[in-house]
């Protein structure tokens, strides 16, 4: 009944062009049909956004926060030995974000369209963040280039509309953290995003493929907000002597160290979680882990 009633209402098209209507016709009655495709492309993602903070967000998140994580043992042991203070090395202190951090990460969002100026498609999207470089999404069916090309802060990404959700396939990204707390990606790493807009909120869901530190996909999401009264400014920076340490110098927690265990534990003492639980990897996703959180504490009398 409801393909009748489209089918019924569908008959009368009008073909205009350049705002003058050229003819009328009823389809099935007529000696010619006219096809018209009026379908949208998903929605207008176009704006300035403002990040909208909660407690997923990346931010700057304490050592030894690896809860929720898929970390492998090279990932948990490379993260043991990061510290903050590696930050102001002059080669770390302009380095751009990547594409998996910076998109949870506390800076606003723009996004515009690239449209071709014949078909009137939009043929990619835009992203760029403070502190970031663009981010082009290619919707022209374009191939991602060999694995061998090389690898950039926002990588190469190419878009298909899923309905009104916009997918996003992002490969050959640049060696980053996931969060700041020396949890790392690899250069292998594989992000799929999906764009969902609801009226003034933006939804970003990652699901992230890494085969080198993470033992299954890792699957976050982040909140934006429209902002008409945005607008992100530039970024200039200048490298300078942060810190006075003699040369060559590179902060770390070296293994073997009581610094090296202190440091990554205190998380888990403070907010009373059992090492074994902090460093349980992709088990800390589930709901199980909760049982294992009462047990831990159980054993210590608490």
């Amino acid at each position: 009944m409801e393909n009748a009633k489209e089918a019924k209402a569908a008959k009368l098209l009008c073909l205009c062009l350049c705002g003058v209507c050229l003819l009328c016709v009823l389809v099935g009655g007529a000696s010619q049909e006219y096809e018209v495709t009026t379908a949208a492309r998903g929605v207008d993602l176009s704006g300035e956004w403002t990040p909208v903070r909660e407690e997923d967000n990346t931010g700057n998140t304490e050592l030894g926060d690896w809860v929720g994580i898929p970390l492998n043992e090279a990932a948990r042991l490379r993260a043991m030995a990061w510290v903050a203070s590696i930050q102001t090395l002059p080669e770390w202190q302009c380095r751009p974000h990547a594409v998996s951090y910076i998109s949870r990460g506390p800076s606003q969002l723009r996004i515009s369209k690239e449209v071709d100026p014949v078909s009137r498609q939009v043929t990619a999207w835009h992203m760029e963040w403070l502190r970031s470089i663009d981010k082009a999404i290619y919707l022209d069916g374009r191939p991602h280039p060999s694995e061998n090309a090389p690898h950039t802060w926002g990588g190469f990404s190419t878009g298909e509309w899923i309905g009104d959700m916009l997918k996003i396939h992002t490969t050959h990204v640049k060696e980053e953290y996931l969060k700041r707390d020396g949890v790392f990606h690899s250069d292998r790493i594989v992000v799929n995003q999906y764009l969902i807009r609801r009226g003034n909120y933006l939804t970003f869901i990652l699901v992230e493929h890494d085969p080198v530190y993470l033992t299954e996909p890792l699957i976050r999401s982040t909140e934006y907000q429209l902002d008409q009264h945005q607008n992100i400014p530039p970024y200039p920076c200048n490298v300078v002597e942060e810190v006075d340490r003699p040369r060559g110098i590179v902060p770390h927690n070296l293994p073997g160290t009581q610094q090296y265990a202190d440091d990554v534990k205190d998380f888990a003492s403070r907010y009373n979680i059992p090492w074994d639980v902090v460093t349980a990897g992709a088990e800390t996703m589930y709901p199980e882990i909760q049982a294992k959180i009462a047990a831990g504490r159980a054993r210590k009398g608490q």
